[in-house]
């Protein structure tokens, strides 16, 4: 059994800001993370993870939010009107890319099925993926939409479990086994004292570093090694940030664009088969559209343009750390047509 340790048990601590109490998205007060992981024989490595901004009925009480894209070679279902309207009215669900029609499903009828929406006629469902094609027989179609309803219906606040877990069961990131990370960063009172949390589903390529350190290079495993041999750098990385500062969402596309700086600082290459997406949303209630809000002219207090600074820092790191902590808390995994996908090896990256 592998002993697997997060980054900074390790010594790798990236930037100057303190984190939460859990180094988790859930330090955002309200959010919460549930997992469904699916190993079944020696083919079925999936799962979906699903963020929630609050507990609450998201329908009603929408978040604001905004969406970044490095790279477009993806699926995020339900950006186009995230873009269009600043808002988030559902979980956030990850999953494998062919899953996320049964996604998308699942949370309608979920968003249908809640107390108060008995009217409702049109749901933006919001449905992340990566293609864990090559430890997943990703043509199989697994994922249900019962697994996506208790991967919703089990969210919980508290410690986030990371590597081979959700969505991040089968995916690979920079050669070594990936997954779900997470990370958080606190800004100090004379700051605001708001807390940023981020959460990866990491499946991407490039050169891996490390707080700097060329990891993939003194290992002998990135891309374009002996000119383009048969690493790659394609993939794809999800990047949810919560914070619980008041932002518009012109200001959360803003939060959400440092998310790629983070990823950048990894060694991420961001090629053209990679789809590299961001999605931040703030969960402070006096920035949610509510229903009794709707419809009318309503003021709210929200970070103003020079108080920004700091909580993109806070992305970055944050961002950069739950990379780490996605690779370092991965195993060894075998899948599909008996590949096998090494982990890291925390022993010669250890500070």
């Amino acid at each position: 059994m592998e002993n697997r340790k997060r980054a900074r048990e390790l010594g790798i601590a990236p930037g100057i800001l303190p984190t939460g109490r859990w180094n988790a998205i859930t330090d955002v007060a309200g959010v919460k993370v549930g997992q469904v992981t699916l190993l079944e024989g020696t083919d079925i490595r999936t799962g979906v993870t699903a963020i929630l901004p609050h507990g609450g009925n998201l329908y009603q009480e929408k978040v604001p939010a905004g969406v970044a894209v490095g790279n477009g070679f993806g699926k995020l279902m339900g950006s186009t009107q995230i873009e269009e309207l600043g808002e988030i009215e559902t979980p956030i669900v990850l999953t494998n890319t062919l899953a996320v029609p049964h996604a998308a499903e699942a949370l309608i009828l979920f968003t249908l099925e809640q107390a108060g929406n008995s009217e409702v006629r049109s749901v933006n469902p919001v449905v992340g993926e990566t293609n864990d094609g090559t430890l997943n027989n990703i043509r199989k179609i697994t994922v249900t939409k019962e697994h996506v309803i208790q991967a919703i219906e089990s969210a919980k606040g508290g410690e986030v479990s990371e590597g081979n877990v959700g969505a991040g069961t089968g995916t690979i990131c920079f050669g070594w086994k990936g997954g779900i990370g997470t990370s958080s960063r606190v800004l100090p009172q004379n700051l605001g004292g708001h807390m940023v949390g981020v959460l990866v589903q990491s499946n991407f390529g490039g050169v891996l570093q490390m707080n700097g350190v060329p990891v993939g290079q003194n290992l002998g495993q990135y891309y374009l090694k002996n000119k383009l041999d048969d690493s790659s750098a394609d993939g794809s990385i999800m990047i949810i940030v919560a914070t619980d500062a008041p932002l518009s969402d012109r200001n959360l596309k803003r939060l959400a664009k440092r998310g790629l700086a983070g990823l950048a600082r990894t060694g991420a290459s961001m090629s053209d088969g990679s789809g590299d997406y961001v999605i931040a949303f703030s969960t402070a209630e006096e920035v949610r559209r509510t229903a009794e809000r709707r419809g009318k002219i309503w003021a709210y207090p929200e970070v103003p343009n020079m108080g920004m600074s700091p909580l993109f820092q806070a992305v970055i790191e944050a961002t950069e750390e739950a990379i780490y902590n996605s690779l370092c808390m991965a195993k060894t995994m075998t899948g599909y047509e008996g590949r096998t996908i090494q982990a890291l090896p925390i022993n010669v990256v250890a500070f």
